[in-house]
């Protein structure tokens, strides 16, 4: 058999045989077979996904952080300031122990104050600049080479079946956009996530957006599914996270009528990638216990995934 018969024959290639692959491709064939019980019109294939640790890796740190980690140390000459005021202090003096007290809130104020000011325009080209020069800490490759494969194929497979694929994340709607299409084939209008305030303004006689210092809208737990009801107005049939982050959205998703596919991605692979439940990026206890209780796939990185990056 040649390698493209190959790949039409086994549409997710870096997945290991077993019941996890076996439960997603059961539900795909079933929800699409028109004669069958579990039909799903296209028009209802909606999966969505959560990002950091679903999609792409999300240790020693969640990449959106890593941009504003260094978005704090270029912008720090202008404001001498920060060097007396936390968290941006902890930034400047690498100081991890004061970063990590500044809680969730330190972080936001962070993303928020470093991606503020600027026109939408403008935050696009500094992402772009960033992403084409900025390297994961641990393993030394672009951070456009975290994706995870088998995740990347998944969502081509669910496409090719006439699934329409979303990301819900907590991560910023603009810092996704700006990369979700390219990695993962999902335009921005599908992508979902925490934003910041915006602002329409004329400048130069130029009509621009401006990033404000305030935010919107944290999409994260409870916040899940309540967005995706106000952006995408329909109950998904398939829902993929990896924290007790996404349990809602999970639930949501399983709460509907007729054949149902929620999956958490559980980080077991200390070789390949990181071993953890418990990290400063959120839990995965709660959502564990809820996925045995309920039968819903949990997929073991170790154990269910060939391979996890391309460059392996």
């Amino acid at each position: 058999m040649t390698e493209s018969a190959a790949a039409q024959a086994d549409p997710l290639p870096s997945w290991n045989a077993g019941e996890v692959k076996q439960s997603i491709l059961a539900f795909v064939q079933a929800v699409t077979n028109q004669s069958g019980p579990d039909y799903v019109p296209p028009p209802a294939r909606i999966a969505v996904f959560d990002n950091d640790g679903t999609l792409w890796s999300e240790q020693p740190l969640y990449i959106q952080l890593a941009f504003a980690l260094d978005r704090v140390k270029a912008l720090a000459p202008q404001h001498p300031e920060w060097r007396t005021t936390q968290p941006f202090q902890a930034v400047l003096e690498n100081d991890q122990k004061a970063l990590g007290a500044a809680g969730v809130k330190g972080l936001i104020q962070l993303v928020v104050t470093t991606h503020a000011g600027m026109t939408t325009d403008e935050f696009e080209r500094i992402l772009e600049d960033w992403f084409a020069s900025a390297r994961h800490p641990r393993l030394n490759r672009p951070y456009t080479e975290m994706a995870f494969v088998p995740m990347v194929e998944l969502l081509g497979y669910l496409r090719g079946n006439g699934f329409k694929t979303y990301i819900v994340s907590g991560g910023g709607i603009e810092f996704m956009r700006g990369i979700a299409e390219q990695m993962y084939g999902i335009p921005p209008e599908q992508v979902i996530g925490s934003s910041g305030k915006l602002q329409y303004e004329v400048r130069n006689g130029v009509p621009v957006i401006v990033r404000l210092p305030e935010i919107e809208y944290f999409d994260d737990k409870e916040a899940k599914p309540a967005a995706i009801q106000k952006f995408i107005g329909r109950r998904p049939i398939a829902a993929f996270g990896n924290s007790d982050g996404d349990l809602q959205m999970l639930q949501w998703t399983a709460a509907g009528g007729g054949r149902r596919l929620m999956v958490f991605v559980d980080h077991t692979d200390g070789k390949r990638e990181v071993e953890y439940r418990v990290s400063p990026m959120g839990r995965f206890e709660v959502g564990l216990k809820e996925a045995r209780e309920r039968g819903w796939t949990v997929v073991s990185m170790k154990d269910d995934w060939r391979r996890i990056f391309a460059f392996e």
